[in-house]
């Protein structure tokens, strides 16, 4: 793309400042650092109103304090039905001409990494930095036909409905997974009263755990696990079919299942669960609220001697082997799913990069 198809921003949007005087709307809505409008958590008692912004679709609102969000901008394209009211301390604003520059195009280059590292470097201030309305204008964005910047949102639209598809065919799944463990071990089981053959246990009598290791990032594509799940790639693994448990930290006690090849490091515990039962192992765990079981003060840890002590219901041997063989195919489609979720995140990415050439 030649320099030359680089348009200023500003002279394709405008400032829109409607208050919401007569209290009509009651959405309250903010903005995430991952560029989705969100319910807002914030205590509004007392608040008056009146004074807040009202958003409506196709409007754009972004924070433009940018030194509390770490490397991302806070902006968002409403799509919402009818209108929604959002904090005085954010800027909305409106594409002039949407036959010249369509709004989700638009939104297409706020996704970019690029986009994130200008605002940041373009960011002033002393006690928080502002990427304000005029560093916004001055943005230099490609602005190709209308039927180009149709098809690159369709493209992209298409891939994030698939995206949306998966999320919730995953969360579908897990559900799935966690019904029938409960089911076989939680409902009608009474740990004063337990059926024969079964026995109340420790977690150290079905597993064993034992801390990751700090290891390079570098070349290879075999996943790093720390504590809050994967931090990176490498070319080695000192895991494969385990349970990945957060060690230390606000993370310690977050878990996560990997059958294939990986690294854990030193953020995280490795389990190993006895006779492969790896998928049965999970959903044990999983029920446990291990991160209020943290030692430390400052900085939350989770011990291996912790786990061990865990308080669990094991029945025998045969009945665990029985979950852990019926829930072995929703699992191998949650991999399916994770990768092509994988896939499809890249493609996104590609597309938004493409924009820039």
């Amino acid at each position: 793309m030649n320099r030359s198809d680089y348009k200023r921003l500003g002279d394709y949007i405008r400032e829109v400042d409607v208050r919401n005087r007569d209290l009509a709307v009651t959405n309250l809505l903010g903005v995430s650092i991952s560029k989705e409008f969100i319910p807002s958590i914030a205590n509004t008692i007392g608040t008056d109103m009146s004074s807040y912004k009202v958003v409506r679709p196709n409007q754009f609102a972004y924070g433009p304090v940018t030194s509390r969000n770490g490397d991302k901008v806070s902006i968002a394209l409403f799509h919402g039905d009818g209108c929604a009211i959002i904090s005085q301390a954010y800027i909305v604003f409106e594409v002039q001409d949407e036959e010249t520059l369509m709004p989700e195009y638009l939104m297409m280059w706020f996704r970019r990494p690029e986009f994130d590292r200008y605002a940041r470097f373009h960011s002033h201030g002393s006690a928080r930095e502002i990427f304000d309305w005029d560093e916004l204008c001055d943005v230099l964005l490609p602005v190709p036909s209308i039927e180009r910047q149709r098809a690159m949102v369709a493209e992209y639209e298409t891939l994030s409905r698939r995206i949306d598809l998966n999320r919730s065919m995953i969360a579908q799944l897990e559900a799935t997974a966690q019904t029938l463990y409960r089911k076989m071990f939680v409902d009608d089981i009474d740990p004063e009263h337990l059926p024969a053959g079964w026995r109340m246990g420790t977690l150290g009598e079905i597993a064993d755990f034992k801390n990751g290791k700090a290891v390079q990032k570098g070349l290879g594509n075999i996943p790093i696990y720390g504590g809050n799940g994967i931090v990176g790639y490498c070319s080695a693994s000192n895991a494969k079919n385990v349970i990945i448990i957060g060690r230390v930290g606000i993370n310690c006690g977050s878990i996560f299942l990997e059958t294939k090849d990986c690294w854990v490091n030193d953020n995280a515990i490795i389990g190993i669960a006895h006779s492969d039962l790896s998928y049965y192992l999970y959903q044990t765990i999983n029920r446990m609220d291990l991160n209020s079981q943290s030692e430390g003060s400052g900085q939350p840890l989770l011990t291996q001697a912790i786990l061990n002590n865990q308080e669990c219901v094991i029945p025998p041997q045969d009945i665990a082997v029985t979950f852990n063989t019926r829930i072995e195919c929703v699992y191998k489609y949650l991999e399916t799913l994770n990768e092509e979720q994988s896939i499809l995140t890249e493609l996104q990415s590609l597309l938004l990069a493409k924009m820039g050439r």
